[in-house]
């Protein structure tokens, strides 16, 4: 088949494989990248178009007033004004690049268009897809990290001050294991240091007065294995990106060729390049969430339109925004700025608001300068190097190259300030809190070739917290269990394969379960049905596969006592504080979910109220024995798909959400398949996305993804790797042209 694409400078051959994977050679770096826009549009473009109303407050046309608050919170942060303004501050190379994509894709919406091809979702919404900008790259990349991370861990203490002390909301924090493991120095532990909330003094009593509103309404792991470890003699890259289950999938496998550069992996639609997955011809890359602390919260003392700072009373800018919702009449929003940033959270009518001051938006960024050096990088060194300046998200950077070198570094821009400002909003009046430009990126943490042989990220704590060990870089961070595990494994191989990088994918083993079967063992639950839970788990190995009865009684068991603890300290209570509104806000029983392990550790009985944890864990199992026989853990842990307009339009829900698969593991085993919410095990996050490269011998690569490449439902390749994925299998990563060229599918784009 061949078509007419007016911004090419020549040809471009595409092949398909059997799983709708487009391989791309073009001659130029420009036809490259018109190319991969093209592919991108012809398989994503509802998904595309999605993503850039959502960062710029429009999602409300498409779903109605549900998308109201979402809204609201994107024009409050004018994030498309950012990444207009980043458009405008990048250089000529990333300029172009951006311009020959936003070409590629303007060239299959007027194709579509004119072929009755457009996605079936427009259908249901009706219109047709607006031309595509240059700048909608940027704003696609920068709402794949939004408000990613420190803001919600800060709100959600914030909202416990109302039912507990200071020091025991410092407790709020997920679990350290014990002692945190560290991935800089690799395999080192540091105790985990806690601040003094007593600091933030009068202020605390501020955060207090923000009245309670009248409703009406990843993780990842990624590793790498050195030559001396493996069987081959080349250095491995693996890992997994963990998000929700959303339909379509945020990436789609993709390779681009040309003159200059000849990468293949995992990309994100709506932005050229390969910012998170890929290899060329020499390295490879994959990254994980560092859980930088990007986002501070202010507390500013407000006057109507004034706001205090350095005992002077300022202006505020005030702009006003329309919101037009689809099936209602448009609502108008008045937007206040201080010199922190807008206000999120309170009306400063009432002299007390917060305000969010974050790397995402508010200094200019030079995330997409980063892309072009990166993909013609040679060596991790030059990979590393070409990441300077990348700041639209956070992420722990591997990788491995063909001279048998593997390296990491944290690839993100983190403000310099103290270490109080992630615990709580901080007061902004007293200009005590301010950042002091950023981090250097010579301070930044890095490294390669460690002595062990491998390396591993997990989302567990990049370095030491201790305000003595270096710059302040995070407070929270997920649990070192995965990475734990994930370096037990890989410390068990000195001959490694793909096969094995493929079965540490699998690995379902719970290092908690342990603690919770101890604590069942010293339950005393008073009805016949808890005392058979007991015996249940007295028996189990502690993996969470999905034929283990188990399995899903320890999940029930855990929440059940998550959902008990926050009903007695009353922090379920927190859904309904001024803190919890923006979107998508906390959630009170999950956060006490993932705090659990590090209190029942430590026997910490500071929230139990007098009572014991045997006595919490009795009626726990009581609770969930009265709901009868545990199923199968699959059986009830089945992955739901999320397309963001089933809920708007339930008619279609069947079509946009296909049923998933039963799969194993939980939120905490490397198989990652969480559950977001008390009494609903269904599988709602986690990999969604797996892949193993054979550094150098590129062909023995593999690679998955959740679905499937294409984000129709009406396509055979929306969700037909779905069951590969289940299985925890992959698929070969072909990189050979002698191979490729010889697939019949075909497709040439033509000047």
């Amino acid at each position: 088949m061949d078509l007419v694409l007016d911004a090419l400078d020549s040809p471009v051959e595409v092949y398909f494989d059997e799983w709708g994977i487009g391989h791309a050679r073009a001659t130029t770096v420009h036809d490259a990248f018109v190319a991969q826009g093209y592919l991108h549009a012809r398989d994503r473009l509802w998904q595309m178009d999605a993503v850039r109303r959502q960062i710029a407050g429009r999602w409300s046309e498409w779903v109605g007033p549900q998308g109201l608050e979402a809204d609201k919170l994107a024009r409050r942060l004018d994030a498309a004004g950012a990444s207009r303004r980043d458009f405008e501050a990048i250089g000529d190379e990333a300029r172009d690049m951006l311009t020959a994509y936003a070409d590629g894709v303007n060239a299959w919406i007027e194709h579509a268009a004119t072929n009755d091809q457009l996605p079936h979702e427009y259908s249901l919404v009706g219109g047709a897809p607006e031309r595509w900008q240059a700048w909608h790259c940027i704003s696609a990349m920068r709402q794949r990290g939004y408000l990613m991370g420190s803001i919600w861990h800060k709100l959600w203490r914030a909202a416990a001050l109302r039912h507990l002390p200071l020091d025991e909301v410092a407790k709020l924090r997920w679990d350290d294991g014990g002692n945190e493991l560290l991935i800089v120095p690799q395999g080192e532990r540091a105790e985990r240091w806690t601040a003094d909330l007593t600091q933030l003094g009068p202020a605390i009593d501020d955060l207090m007065a923000l009245r309670d509103p009248s409703y009406t309404g990843g993780g990842s792991n990624n590793w790498c294995v050195s030559p001396q470890r493996t069987a081959t003699g080349r250095p491995m890259v693996a890992g997994d990106p963990h998000r929700n289950f959303e339909l379509p999938g945020m990436y789609a496998q993709q390779h681009i060729a040309c003159d200059e550069f000849d990468l293949i992996g995992l990309t994100i639609p709506g932005c050229p390049g390969f910012p998170h997955f890929a290899h060329n011809e020499n390295v490879a890359w994959g990254v994980t969430i560092a859980f930088m602390d990007l986002h501070d919260l202010f507390i500013e003392k407000t006057d109507g339109d004034t706001y205090l700072y350095k005992d002077e009373w300022l202006p505020m800018q005030r702009r006003t925004e329309r919101i037009e919702i689809r099936g209602a009449k448009p609502v108008d929003i008045d937007v206040h700025t201080t010199y922190h940033g807008p206000l999120i959270v309170g009306d400063p009518q009432d002299g007390v608001a917060l305000s969010v001051q974050s790397i995402q938006f508010a200094p200019t960024d030079y995330s997409l300068d980063c892309m072009l050096p990166m993909m013609r990088a040679r060596t991790c060194e030059a990979l590393f190097e070409a990441t300077r300046g990348w700041g639209l998200v956070d992420h722990n950077l591997v990788a491995g190259d063909t001279s048998g070198t593997i390296g990491y570094r944290t690839r993100a821009i983190v403000p310099r300030r103290g270490p109080i400002n992630g615990w709580l909003p901080v007061p902004g009046w007293s200009g005590d809190y301010e950042w002091d430009g950023v981090v250097p990126f010579e301070e930044m943490p890095h490294f390669v070739n460690p002595e062990r042989g491998f390396l591993v990220t997990a989302n567990n704590r990049v370095v030491d917290s201790d305000p003595e060990a270096g710059p302040y870089l995070s407070t929270d961070c997920h649990p070192p269990q995965r990475a734990e595990r994930i370096q037990t494994r890989l410390g068990d191989l000195s001959q490694a394969t793909i096969a094995d990088m493929a079965a540490i994918h699998a690995d379902a083993v719970s290092l908690h379960a342990p603690m919770f079967i101890d604590l069942a063992g010293r339950a005393t639950p008073s009805t016949d049905q808890g005392r058979a839970l007991v015996d249940l788990l007295a028996g189990w190995n502690g993996r969470m596969d999905a034929d283990s009865t188990a399995a899903t009684a320890y999940t029930d068991l855990r929440w059940e006592m998550a959902r008990l603890l926050a009903e007695r300290t009353g922090l379920a209570e927190t859904t309904s504080s001024p803190y919890a509104a923006p979107p998508p806000g906390f959630a009170p029983v999950t956060e006490m979910w993932w705090t659990l392990a590090t209190l029942l550790r430590d026997d910490d009985r500071s929230l139990l109220d007098g009572s014991t944890w045997e006595a919490l864990a009795s009626d726990a199992l009581d609770a969930v024995g009265a709901r009868g026989t545990p199923a199968p853990w699959g059986e009830r842990h089945r992955v739901v798909f999320q397309h963001p307009l089933a809920g708007a339009f339930p008619d279609e829900r069947s079509a946009l959400n296909p049923a998933g698969q039963p799969i194993g593991g939980d939120n905490e085993t490397v198989l990652a398949s969480g559950a977001v919410a008390a009494g609903n095990s269904a599988s709602m996050y986690g990999s969604v996305a797996r892949y193993a490269f054979d550094v150098g011998s590129w062909d023995d690569s593999r690679w998955v993804v959740l679905a499937g490449t294409s984000g129709d439902p009406r396509s055979p390749h929306y969700v037909d790797q779905h069951e590969t994925w289940a299985r925890v299998e992959m698929l070969p990563m072909t990189y050979s042209w002698d191979t490729i060229t010889g697939y019949p599918d075909r497709l040439t784009l033509s000047p």
